[in-house]
């Protein structure tokens, strides 16, 4: 069975979760550094009057896992790359404390 290519899979999630959802005035940036495996979903401009600057999805590859730094999504990044095939012990939930990824189903590290 081939190995699924973890960095296209990711470019390929994150980009769906670039659609614009809060105004026209803002918009949605996907960052991706494929040489150094880090990849990002930004969200800025102005809403109203008020300055709109966040990161909503953050991914990096490190040691053959998935380790999902931010994930500001309903759906959950994590449940999409399953859905797509990628095993639980290769995801990382690095944005809970180290002392908690024991109690989830994903990787603790």
């Amino acid at each position: 069975m081939e190995r699924i290519n973890y960095g296209e899979l990711v470019q390929t999630i994150l980009s769906q979760h670039s659609g614009n959802d809060l105004d026209t005035e803002t918009e949605v940036q996907l960052v991706f550094d494929t040489e150094r495996e880090h990849y990002q979903v930004l969200h800025l401009g102005w809403y109203e009057q008020k300055r709109v600057y966040g990161c909503v999805i953050h991914v990096d590859l490190k040691d053959g896992k998935i380790w999902i730094q931010r994930d500001r999504t309903e759906a959950g990044v994590a449940n999409e790359l399953v859905a797509a095939g990628v095993p639980k012990e290769d995801i990382v939930l690095a944005f809970k404390a180290p002392y908690v990824r024991q109690f989830t189903d994903f990787a603790v590290g």
